[in-house]
């Protein structure tokens, strides 16, 4: 058996807000509450399980998803309609801004916890 990443926590101020923003600028489903957790499943079935911890605690995380050029429209639509802050790259130096790297397009943006999250259309090192 191969090495595959089956879940990860994601600690936040409130896991519900948390798993239900990520969820819809993703397009993706927020799973039944399990324990202390509430799961976000992505397509290749790694699960991201929100935990509400101590606001105090939270150590800002960054997590980037490969998206379709289709789901990258929907999603980046909902950061702009939402005002979601977000940036063309990891330093937040150029804000209400996307990126083309490797031919493709990506964008940075902060869930209600802190955490820095990423659409990104085409793998880094895939492209021109």
């Amino acid at each position: 058996m191969s090495v595959e990443l089956n879940h990860t926590i994601i600690h936040s101020r409130d896991k519900r807000a948390s798993a239900e923003f990520l969820a819809d600028i993703l397009g993706l489903r927020v799973g039944d509450e399990w324990g202390p957790f509430i799961p976000v499943e992505t397509g290749n079935g790694v699960t991201l399980d929100f935990a509400t911890g101590d606001p105090d605690k939270i150590v800002p995380q960054h997590y980037a998803f490969l998206v379709s050029e289709e789901e990258f429209d929907a999603g980046y639509e909902k950061i702009k309609q939402w005002g979601v802050r977000h940036f063309a790259d990891p330093y937040m130096k150029r804000p209400d801004e996307i990126n083309h790297n490797d031919g493709g397009r990506g964008v940075y943006f902060l869930d209600p916890s802190g955490h820095a999250m990423e659409m990104i259309t085409r793998p880094y090192g895939s492209g021109s």
